[in-house]
């Protein structure tokens, strides 16, 4: 294993051609308000949108595990896990949809895809490849704008105002952003992790993107083949 990637990609802040990161994954080791990683989306309008992303961790606290964020709209497209009530949130314009009574265990590998679209308003997350309800969360205008995209650190502000508190610690790999819906059946298949349609929005397999402070990027930890 190369062990310079990780060091050098801890230090720097400066911008890349898109990265193939396939059998790698984000690592986030310590609590803080300052590491965190800078997604550059190729669209900048969504009528309707699906977002993907799997995550590991151990937090026994509250934690940001995508944070989108528009000049309009803080939380734009925001998924958090709500460890009081123990449920996970996502927010689609600063409105928020809640499920409850998912099997979110610590220390193991959870997929979770979340969409909505704005001509119905409907959100639905699907966790484990599993579909929750959906839920009323808002109509209106398109989500249009200069995105800011940001994994482990919850936007207060558009682009700031992180809170260690809401970091996210732990494992994150696999995010992918659609400007549509996708169908059950490709849901399933990235949950699986099969062949499906990468995301054209944020595809993992061609990712621009900036790291600051400690996060590192190294080979997925899976079992033995």
């Amino acid at each position: 294993m190369n062990l310079l990637l990780p060091l050098l990609l801890l230090v720097t802040s400066c911008a890349a051609s898109p990265q193939d990161l396939s059998g790698k994954m984000f690592t986030f080791p310590q609590e803080s308000n300052t590491a965190y990683v800078k997604l550059t989306a190729t669209i900048q309008e969504f009528r309707s949108l699906t977002l993907c992303h799997r995550s590991f961790t151990d937090l026994k606290r509250d934690h940001v595990l995508f944070s989108f964020s528009t000049s309009s709209n803080p939380n734009t497209v925001l998924v958090i896990w709500d460890n009081a009530n123990k449920e996970l949130e996502s927010y689609i314009k600063d409105k928020k949809a809640e499920y409850s009574g998912l099997d979110y265990k610590l220390n193991k590998w959870h997929s979770i895809c979340t969409t909505w679209s704005t001509a119905d308003g409907l959100v639905q997350v699907w966790f484990d490849g599993r579909p929750t309800i959906r839920k009323f969360s808002t109509t209106g205008p398109f989500i249009r704008g200069s995105p800011i995209i940001i994994v482990g650190q919850e936007q207060d502000s558009h682009g700031g105002r992180f809170d260690a508190k809401q970091s996210f610690v732990g494992m994150m790999s696999d995010i992918h952003m659609w400007d549509y819906i996708l169908s059950p059946c490709q849901i399933h298949k990235y949950t699986d992790e099969l062949d499906f349609t990468p995301g054209n929005a944020l595809n993992w397999a061609a990712l621009e993107f900036l790291i600051f402070s400690r996060v590192l990027v190294e080979e997925k930890q899976s079992g033995c083949v």
